[in-house]
């Protein structure tokens, strides 16, 4: 039996993929109680998001991630389902996320994705009202 409080657990960073009103996103989540330091993120292969227009993997968010607290979640549109699928690019994808610990020690974690599991979900394509203005 361990003497004292439990200790806190360090931070544990990965890629997750999220749909929310019709709109697929790509979320790094800290999903431990320590900070994750010095996050980068590998996407094998590259994805294209927003019509095909951007390469996501030369986002900052994926490149130079210098803090990600604890519990935080930090996220960028990926795609509609429906753009994804009809621009027929790889639905499969390797997220690898690596980060510093407070102690100094480095973190790993690969997450395999398929993004055609979403294919046969029912979304509806809407538009997003424009915010009002203040």
């Amino acid at each position: 039996m361990a003497d004292g409080p439990p200790q806190p657990r360090e931070a544990d960073v990965l890629v997750d993929v999220e749909l929310e009103h019709g709109v697929l996103w790509l979320a790094v989540v800290n999903l431990g109680e320590l900070p994750a330091h010095r996050v980068r993120v590998r996407l094998e292969p590259p994805l294209r998001g927003l019509g095909g227009t951007k390469r996501l993997d030369r986002l900052a968010l994926f490149r130079r991630l210098e803090l990600l607290a604890p519990g935080r979640r930090i996220r960028t549109v990926l795609d509609r389902p429906s753009l994804l699928f009809a621009r027929e690019e790889p639905t499969r994808f390797r997220a690898t996320a690596t980060w510093l610990t407070d102690a100094g020690r480095r973190g790993r974690r690969a997450v395999e994705h398929d993004l055609e599991i979403y294919r046969d979900l029912a979304t509806i394509d809407r538009e997003v009202p424009p915010r009002a203005q203040a």
